[in-house]
This record gives C-alpha cells, structure tokens and sequence, in this order.
C-alpha cells in the first residue's frame, strides 16, 4: 500500500513524514529505493510480526540497504527471541533455511476455544532457561543472513509436489527478486484441463523484459535445479492485492493459453529430462505422455 501511495502523490505532500513503517507483505527493493528517492531524509523501517506474537517481532532500518539483495527483516525487537529451527527443531547454521519461531513477551496465550491448535502452534520453548516459556510456531521460513540480519523467504506451507520433486515456491521467488530489472515476483503451481501441473512466475519490472522468459530462464539455471524452473513466465504492470495489501494468489491472471509448436515441444522436452528412463516407460504405458501431448495441441 505504501508504493501505491508514492506512486499516485506528490512527494511534496510528505515532506513532513520524519518516520516511515511497513509491514504485513514482503518489502521490494524498489519500494525502499522509491522511498530513498523521494524521501531522502524519511527514515523506513521494515517491520515483521504474526499477530500471536503483538504484531511486531522483528524490525530493520533500511537507511542504508543497497538494493542488489532481498530487504531482510532485521533483528529481534526487546524482550523477543527469534529462533530458526529446522524439522528436529535444532537451530540451523547462517544461510540456511529454517522455520522461524517467536518466544518472549509479545506471544499470546493461544487461540480462543481452540485448545487444539493452540498445543500445535505454542510449544515448551527447549532454549529457555526458565520454565513455562514458550515458542510460537510460525509457519515463516527464514534465514540468518552473516551481518545477524533475517531474511524472510515465505511461508512453509507453500512447499509443493511437481514430477516427484518437493519445490520450495518461495525459493525461487527468491531468487527472482536478486534479478536487477524485478520489482516483485510470485510464483505458483496452475493444473491444467488435462490435469498437468506446471510452474507459473508473475514478474513486476523495472522496465520493459523483450525477451523475458529466456532472460529469467538463464538466470534461475545459474541458481536452481531444472525441476524448479517455471515453464511460464507472466509480466505484470502490478501484482494482485487483497484488500489487507497482501499479494492475492488466487487473483493471479491465467497465462496465455496459446503456445508455438517449438514452445510445446520444450515443455515436453523438459518435463522427459526430469524422469527417469522407468518413469518415461511407465508413462508411455499409462497412455499419460501421449494424453498430455495431445491436449497441448489441441
């Protein structure tokens, strides 16, 4: 909401702001680099926290962000802990991906009348040196960064199954948003009619990409595996938003559904390199090659 609000007002208009705070969605590089421009002398924080935990947690000042790396989330704020913990609940080296998890002052007691969800999500805090402390699950992957900073990476609940490979969604927008020219990247999973599944990036640019797809395409290879490339790539002017300013996947426009002769046979190239010689065999047998072929060319 707040680029909005830079991108329709006069900044004149904001020349008494002496403080800027945003939160509850991913904060751009081009948002802070926007906010630099026009507000030179208004400090922006970038602000991180779930509701279980008061809303705020974690805090960044962005005074001197330098724009070539994803806006982290800062460092715990007083009297609250930050722990990122991987799936034995150990603590996980710098870099590395971890859930994030909340302990200190600011963590509710539970959820009302959900005795539940309250036990799976606030849980005994193994860190602590006093009892009855607690962690609150928060369902955010993250990672420490060497300056002591956190880089938020997404949600854990957006890990998805495609050809038998496990794809962390938020991984690659990650590694969209370290491109020069992105502003904002999602990235989804679309089921098509024949009820094949393939990888789906909407991008917000700087500038016009004439050869968008083939661009981004090399420079997630240089990154990721094969598996987790997107077979499309959507340019967008802006990114859908609920009416809480989080990005609205389910809103997210549908790709074009026309496609070459030669963008089809890539995507069937592609989809044989990720199985395995039984696989293909075990395809060809079920009839589930040929269908999803015949279904591209209609």
């Amino acid at each position: 909401l707040y680029g909005a609000l830079l991108a329709h007002i006069d900044s004149a208009e904001l020349v008494s702001l002496s403080t800027v705070i945003v939160a509850g969605e991913t904060c751009s590089r081009e948002l802070v680099e926007r906010h630099r421009q026009l507000l030179p002398s208004t400090s922006l924080f970038n602000e991180y926290g779930p509701t279980e935990a008061t809303v705020w947690s974690s805090v960044y000042d962005c005074q001197n962000h330098d724009f070539t790396t994803p806006v982290p989330i800062g460092c715990p704020i007083a009297n609250t802990q930050l722990y990122l913990l991987n799936s034995y609940a150990q603590p996980v080296p710098i870099g590395v991906p971890g859930e994030l998890h909340i302990s200190g002052l600011g963590i509710a007691q539970g959820y009302l009348n959900r005795p539940e969800l309250t036990a799976q999500k606030f849980i005994p805090n193994p860190f602590a040196k006093i009892g009855g402390s607690r962690l609150y699950k928060t369902g955010d992957l993250a990672r420490y960064l060497p300056d002591g900073n956190i880089e938020f990476l997404g949600r854990s609940d957006h890990q998805v199954k495609l050809r038998g490979y496990r794809i962390e969604l938020t991984e690659i927008e990650a590694v969209l948003w370290q491109h020069p020219l992105v502003c904002e990247a999602v990235v989804i999973v679309r089921e098509e009619d024949s009820g094949s599944k393939r990888l789906v990036a909407y991008v917000v640019s700087k500038q016009t990409l004439g050869s968008a797809k083939g661009e981004l395409q090399s420079f997630l290879k240089q990154k990721l595996p094969e598996y987790m490339i997107p077979a499309t790539f959507v340019m967008l002017d802006t990114l859908p938003l609920t009416p809480n300013g989080k990005v609205d996947r389910q809103n997210l426009p549908a790709p074009e559904q026309t496609q070459s002769e030669a963008e089809k046979m890539a995507e069937i190239l592609k989809l044989l390199e990720t199985l395995s010689e039984d696989e293909v065999k075990a395809m060809l047998s079920q009839k589930k090659l040929s269908s999803n072929v015949k279904n591209q060319e209609r």
